[in-house]
Formats: structure tokens, C-alpha cells, sequence
């Protein structure tokens, strides 16, 4: 994403990264014989690709335009966070001490992590890391706000159906964003590729997986593929892009990882140790 965001820029970018998604995926559905499936439920499908892939695509993509890929993906360790939060609210889910806990314990984190990053001044080549911050964490509202409405409204569906669906309906809502906001420079190689890798393996295939696991494990456990981000996104930002992880980084992840362990239940706490 922050290849292609520096060229393309951010709504390209997600644009871009959805169609070839769709072009990629579309085929596959065709030749499993679902795309009857698709016609049957393609509002609900387009309406949730929308809000789990148009809108947090954008938002990451214009977000890694002023801050690095580690800091980012910390960010995004929290979208689990945002899914127990909404299933309290929303679905009645009522957290138990530990989740409590837990949520309390990721938000302390993320106010560390960010509090003194998060400026909202212009930096000299216009960015703010502040507005940066706040695109992250509503991207991760969407993926937890959308991880509670596939469960609900899609279960029983082909994990293909959903996936191609959802970029499919992402691709129709940012197609007249993405042309109004192409880039008027020449873009290199490098971006068509980081592109196009983006699309297809990191969300045609990954997305395949993905539905499949809230299909079967639900939509908590299946956010909780999100802790793992970090540990690849950080290394990949030092070997290829050159960023720095400060140890300060390091402890805040921690403390995020284990309040979102926490609020998923995936990490309980006896009532000796509360």
C-alpha cells in the first residue's frame, strides 16, 4: 500500500486494489458455478464490501502516506478491540470482567502509542500524522463494524461469493473516486506491481481465507488473525522501506495485543488473578 499510495496516491490506490481483486477472483467464481449465488445476495454483499474493503482500503492507503507501515499495522492490531466493542453495543454481547479487561487495556495502549504522534499540524510536505492516526482506527471500526454484519446476514454463503462480492461492490463504489483522483504523473513499474500484488494475493486470496474463517470460527476469533500483522508488516518495513522500530513501539504493541487477547476471550483471566 505505501508503494503504490506515493504514486497513485490513496483513492487510486484502493481502487486500483479492489478491481484487480474482483478481475481476479470474478473468474474463479464463474468456474465453481456460484455466480447465481452472487446475483441472489449481491446488495447485502456489495454493502459490506463497502464497509470492509472500500472505506478502510482508502483510509490505510492515505494514511501511509504520513506514517510508517510498524506504526500502522500496530494500529490495525486493534480492528478486535472495535469488533467487541460493537458486539456489546450492538449484538448485546455483554463483556465479561476479563474482555472488560481487555478493551480498557488496548485503548491505554493505543492512547501510549499515538500521544505523541498524533499531530495534527502540517508537516513541510503538508501531511499530518494525527489525521493519519484517526484514519487507522476508523478503518479498523469498518473491519469490526463489517466482521459483525457478515456474521449476521451472510452465514451459510460461499466464502468465494462473499469475497468476490465484496470487491466487486468495493471496485463500482470507488471507480468514480479513483478516476477523478488519478495521478497526472507517469507511475512507475514498481507501483503496477506493488499493485497488483496487493490485489491479488494480499486480497483476493487473503479475503477467500478470511470469510472462510468467520464462517467458521466467527467473526472474533477470525479478527484475531490481525495480531499477527504487526510482526510482518514491521519487518517487512525494515528489510524493504528502511524504517525504524523504536522500543517504545514495541511495548505499546504488547500492551495493545494483550487487551485485544483479552476483550476476544482468546486469553482469559481466573477470578483469583482479577
Amino acid at each position: 500500500m505505501r508503494i503504490g499510495a506515493r504514486e497513485f496516491g490513496a483513492l487510486a490506490t484502493a481502487g486500483l486494489r479492489v478491481a484487480v481483486a474482483a478481475l481476479f477472483l470474478l473468474p474463479l467464481l464463474l468456474l465453481r458455478g456460484q455466480g447465481g449465488i452472487l446475483r441472489q445476495h449481491w446488495k447485502l454483499i456489495f454493502a459490506i464490501g463497502i464497509v470492509n474493503s472500500a472505506i478502510p482500503f482508502a483510509l490505510f492507503s492515505f494514511a501511509l502516506l504520513s506514517i510508517t507501515t510498524g506504526l500502522t499495522s500496530i494500529l490495525n492490531a486493534t480492528v478486535p478491540l472495535f469488533g467487541a466493542l460493537i458486539a456489546w453495543v450492538w449484538l448485546k454481547d455483554r463483556p465479561t470482567g476479563s474482555r472488560t479487561l481487555g478493551l480498557l487495556l488496548g485503548f491505554v495502549g493505543i492512547a501510549l502509542l499515538t500521544g505523541d504522534k498524533a499531530s495534527f499540524t502540517p508537516d513541510a510536505s503538508g501531511a499530518s500524522s494525527g489525521w493519519a492516526v484517526l484514519a487507522c482506527l476508523l478503518a479498523c471500526f469498518c473491519y469490526g463494524l463489517a466482521a459483525s454484519l457478515t456474521k449476521r446476514h451472510l452465514s451459510g454463503l460461499p466464502s468465494l461469493v462473499t469475497s468476490t462480492g465484496s470487491q466487486l461492490g468495493a471496485a463500482a463504489f470507488l471507480a468514480p473516486f479513483s478516476i477523478a483522483y488519478w495521478p497526472t504523473q507517469p507511475v512507475s513499474l514498481n507501483a503496477w506491481l506493488a499493485v497488483v500484488a496487493l490485489g491479488v494475493v494480499c486480497t483476493g486470496v487473503a479475503y477467500i481465507l478470511y470469510f472462510r474463517l468467520i464462517e467458521r470460527v466467527g467473526p472474533a476469533r477470525a479478527l484475531a488473525v490481525t495480531f499477527a500483522i504487526p510482526v510482518f508488516a514491521v519487518f517487512y518495513g525494515v528489510v524493504l522501506l528502511g524504517e525504524q522500530v523504536t522500543p517504545w513501539m514495541a511495548v505499546c504493541a504488547l500492551v495493545i495485543i494483550a487487551g485485544t487477547s483479552l476483550s476476544t476471550g482468546l486469553i482469559r483471566l481466573s477470578r483469583h488473578a482479577r
